[in-house]
């Protein structure tokens, strides 16, 4: 009985982890459909037009779906300033022009993927402080690699030393939504505009 009930039991556990799994990459996203449509409401609408309801036309989600995760809209607003940060890992970088490359590009498309640089310049020009607060929460931590990233090169003798990050990359940043404003190059990748932005700074942070 025992030989047998084993394999009985592995064979459930395997079938309890996958069906977890599938309800957890349901969940995420759901999630990620609620949390697109609340950004794109608030971005075109403004805060007060961020409601329960508006949300759940806008992102296809049932109301009572909605209502078991969240609280209210401001319950929503708050949970958007979390999920939005931007984990951009640039540790595996070599510094250098073609790192400073490759870091640029890793940023943008980052961007572009999780938030979309069309809402990122819009909400970088609003003056809405939940907004602001929306945007900071988005930027500050791209920021702090991109700091580090250039502190490592400078250890390494490759970038130089007291270089200005926060202005470095609020230079790139104001160039890549300038780049998106305009249309991208050639084929609409990100490709393009890296190398000439990393082109651009080159000579002003080379060692």
């Amino acid at each position: 009985m025992s030989a047998t009930a084993q394999p009985t039991d592995g064979v459930h556990a395997t079938v309890r982890t996958r069906h977890t799994e599938r309800h957890e990459q349901r969940r995420e996203r759901t999630d990620g459909k609620i949390m697109r449509a609340t950004l794109e409401i608030l971005i075109a609408k403004g805060i007060g037009a961020v409601t329960i309801e508006a949300v759940a036309r806008k992102s296809g989600v049932a109301k009572t779906t909605i209502y078991r995760r969240f609280a209210n809209s401001d319950d929503l607003i708050r949970q958007l300033t979390h999920t939005l940060v931007l984990p951009v890992d640039l540790d595996g970088i070599e510094p250098g022009h073609d790192g400073l490359t490759a870091a640029l590009r890793r940023i943008v498309d980052r961007f572009d993927e999780k938030v979309g640089l069309t809402a990122v310049g819009i909400v970088l020009s609003s003056n809405n402080d939940r907004l602001r607060e929306v945007a900071d929460n988005v930027i500050r931590p791209v920021c702090e690699r991109f700091a580090e990233f250039l502190a490592r090169g400078a250890e390494r003798g490759v970038y130089r030393q007291g270089l200005d990050a926060p202005f470095l990359f609020r230079t790139a940043l104001g160039s890549m939504l300038a780049c998106k404003a305009l249309g991208a190059p050639g084929d609409g990748s990100h490709d393009a505009w890296a190398s000439h932005m990393a082109a651009l700074l080159w000579p002003s942070i080379r060692a």
